[in-house]
């Protein structure tokens, strides 16, 4: 993808998100490592011509999973067929994506660990050996007939990799795992984001978005378009750090990069749950969210940062969560320590 500035003039965000995207590995900034373990693949695989091996990327959500799935089909030459687990309710669905591949091509499924059990046996055969069985008919009428398959690459992406069951892992050749980013890849992004998105940024502006952007360059595309409208209706349209802390104060986003719901699920365990240990569930309640998206969205960045502990007994707020938001335990218990 070019990096030169692109009119954004009347384009919707999902839009915008693709235009953002690096289309190539040149372009893709941080997880150097997962990066240069890819790119050998890559070219491995086109030197002996053949299909990359099935891949498995996991991490949080917005750290560039669809993104890689994305680079690799191009890089091989393939045309990549998008799905995801929930959307695969039965064994049909599945054999009408595969049958519908061409040889190279790469199917990519996004929170495969919600595949249905019976829909994944069927992957078993057609990842290792190339072929589908299907079922015609059924009672005694019932028989079974082998497709044949191209050779394509299927790459599965997952928040939650323990979910995954031991006989799929296993066939995946590669597994990744990508982290969160430092401040100085998040800065990179953000500035090339703004100048895809021919926006005026100077460098102290890129970092307070990238310092607050909780190391994934999702949420710092999102932050880096809303400060830009905020630069743009407020002041003369220029991201300075001034306006990138007052467009994100606006935003609820305080200087340690916790947003509302961060603050909310902290608050939550302190004051009512006397710091912890306090389970999921009732977590989620308190705070009128999913326990997935507790355990999925927000977790892993307040676990990482020190806000917050996960034991066998429940989630437990450190000693930062207290002296963060000037908090105290109800019935002034002391804050449990690390």
């Amino acid at each position: 993808m070019s990096d030169r500035p692109v009119s954004t003039l009347n384009k919707p965000d999902a839009a915008l998100e693709l235009t953002l995207r690096p289309a190539l590995f040149s372009d893709f900034t941080g997880q150097p490592k997962v990066k240069e373990r890819l790119e050998i693949a890559v070219t491995a695989a086109q030197q002996r011509g053949e299909a990359l091996d099935h891949i498995l990327l996991s991490g949080p959500p917005g750290l560039g999973k669809t993104t890689i799935a994305n680079i690799l089909a191009k890089a091989m030459g393939g045309n990549l067929k998008s799905t995801s687990g929930p959307t695969i309710e039965k064994a049909a669905d599945l054999a009408g994506l595969l049958t519908n591949l061409e040889e190279g091509d790469v199917l990519f499924i996004d929170e495969i660990h919600r595949l249905q059990k019976t829909i994944e046996e069927y992957l078993y055969p057609a990842m290792e050996d190339f072929k589908l069985d299907i079922i015609i008919d059924q009672g005694p009428n019932a028989r079974s007939v082998r497709l044949n398959l191209p050779r394509f690459t299927l790459i599965g992406a997952t928040t939650r990799s323990g979910l995954l069951t031991a006989p799929l892992l296993t066939r995946f050749g590669m597994r990744e795992r990508l982290d969160y980013y430092v401040v100085e890849d998040m800065e990179k992004i953000v500035v090339r984001s703004a100048r895809l998105l021919n926006v005026e940024i100077d460098e102290k502006g890129a970092h307070e978005i990238a310092r607050r952007s909780r190391g994934t360059p999702r949420i710092s595309n999102n932050l880096l378009r809303r400060v830009r409208d905020f630069a743009q209706v407020r002041h003369d349209g220029r991201i300075t750090a001034q306006v990138a802390d007052l467009a994100l104060a606006m935003l609820e986003i305080d200087q340690n990069g916790l947003d509302e719901m961060d603050k909310r699920i902290l608050e939550a365990i302190i004051t009512k749950f006397g710091g912890g240990p306090v389970g999921v569930s009732s977590l989620s309640v308190a705070v009128g969210e999913e326990p997935d998206t507790i355990e999925e969205v927000y977790e892993p960045y307040l676990i990482m940062e020190g806000y917050l502990m996960r034991t066998s007994q429940g989630r437990v707020a450190t000693e930062l969560s207290f002296k963060t938001l000037g908090l105290k335990p109800a019935g002034g218990a002391q804050p449990k320590l690390l």
